[in-house]
């Protein structure tokens, strides 16, 4: 079981994880050890609430594919544990960000004495800059 949150977690079923070898510079272990993990994770077949599986499908992430699978690389570790470990941390996170509702912004306008303070800056201001000007004798 891999626990999200207290009342979510995934059925180790769920998660498709597969080592592969790693990009980048790895000395001369880069071509013989699978150190990255590819973890495939399908929104869809999943067993979350509808509501959260839509919050994960409408969320404009491009690890998401038009078929609904969320595809983590985890390469950044030289282990391919570490590497495991930190591909489900980032699985949990990001299924966690769908949990919480953002709160919808009320529009608000700024006070009268606001405004008044505001404008009042801006006639000192010009006043200032009104008496850089040339000097006239």
């Amino acid at each position: 079981m891999i626990f999200i949150s207290n009342s979510i977690s995934l059925n180790d079923s769920e998660v498709e994880i597969n080592a592969i070898r790693a990009q980048g510079a790895g000395g001369q272990n880069v071509n013989k050890v699978s150190s990255a993990i590819h973890l495939r994770f399908d929104i869809r077949a999943s067993s979350l609430s509808n509501v959260i599986k839509q919050r994960l499908l409408d969320s404009k992430d491009s690890r998401i594919t038009k078929e609904g699978v969320l595809i983590i690389k985890a390469q950044q570790f030289r282990t391919q544990e570490r590497n495991r470990i930190d591909a489900l941390e980032r699985l949990q996170s990001f299924i966690l960000q769908a949990t919480h509702v953002q709160k919808t912004r009320k529009p608000t306008k700024p006070s009268k004495s606001a405004k008044r303070k505001r404008v009042d800056e801006k006639t000192q201001r010009g006043k200032t800059k009104a008496l850089r000007g040339k000097v006239d004798f």
